[in-house]
């Protein structure tokens, strides 16, 4: 299948016969391709998630932070222990603070909700991964 690259656009909603539908639309790169998709196609979206910097652990993986009471000062939202003290070093794989986001993510089956071949835009039912205006690419499934 070919691979269609396109920039994602600020999440809508469009009316579909009583029902409201939350849209994703892409400007394609080349408004060719929108000859490629049809309105309920099934479609694979790659893109990358929004960046979120350096976090702490807290939020980074959800931990749940120290006790505020029982003599316990500025360990709120401290990671707790790192390991034991037998290898005397941190094992690989520890989770602890650093970059979060911008990781590719892939979304399979996302339905096609209207092509407008005039304007360049395929409008997908959902969520679309990344910030607005950032580029996707997504490929029609068989």
């Amino acid at each position: 299948m070919k691979k269609i690259k396109a920039t994602k656009l600020k999440m809508t909603q469009i009316w579909k016969g009583n029902a409201m539908v939350a849209v994703s639309p892409l400007r394609l790169a080349d408004p060719a391709d929108a000859d490629e998709v049809k309105e309920g196609d099934l479609v694979k979206v790659t893109g990358f998630i929004k960046g979120h910097g350096f976090q702490g652990p807290v939020k980074r993986y959800s931990f749940a932070g120290g006790p505020k009471t029982h003599g316990q000062k500025n360990r709120y939202r401290a990671p707790g222990s790192i390991g034991s003290t037998a290898p005397q070093r941190v094992l690989p794989g520890r989770k602890m603070a650093g970059h979060m986001g911008t990781n590719k993510k892939t979304i399979l089956n996302m339905s096609v909700a209207d092509v407008q071949k005039e304007k360049g835009l395929v409008l997908l039912k959902g969520s679309v991964p990344g910030k607005t205006s950032a580029k996707v690419s997504f490929t029609k499934l068989s």
